[in-house]
């Protein structure tokens, strides 16, 4: 059963940090892009970071120099860390799988290009 879980969300305060960690299991997720997205209530779901196998990475304009994505392959863990935390950083947070990306250049920031999906982590940043 495939499954990817995360961890690491709670309350803290606006600029203090928060590093996510993803669990995935089932399958191998080495050639698969890796994302994070994020769900706050009433709006629609955003990718915020993802990395392709090769280490290529995305951020999203909103959290460029203060998020970072990384992965171990060999444990199939995918983190976010999360630094100067904002107020209108507070969602849910996922983490997902896009397995069709190994012959792609660009990497996918669709949710619905994403293929496996966690159960998200409630992120909540205090003002």
């Amino acid at each position: 059963q495939v499954q990817m879980v995360e961890s690491g969300g709670g309350l803290v305060q606006a600029g203090g940090s928060l590093r996510l960690s993803c669990a995935a299991s089932g399958r191998s997720f080495s050639r698969d892009t890796m994302g994070w997205f994020r769900q706050a209530p009433g709006k629609e779901r955003e990718c915020v970071a993802a990395m392709n196998w090769g280490g290529r990475t995305y951020y999203a304009d909103s959290v460029k120099g203060r998020f970072t994505i990384s992965r171990d392959n060999a444990k199939n863990m995918v983190y976010l860390q999360m630094n100067s935390l904002k107020p209108e950083d507070t969602a849910v947070y996922y983490c997902a799988a896009d397995d069709d990306t190994f012959n792609r250049v660009v990497l996918r920031t669709r949710p619905n290009e994403y293929d496996y999906w966690g159960q998200g982590t409630q992120v909540t940043v205090s003002s």
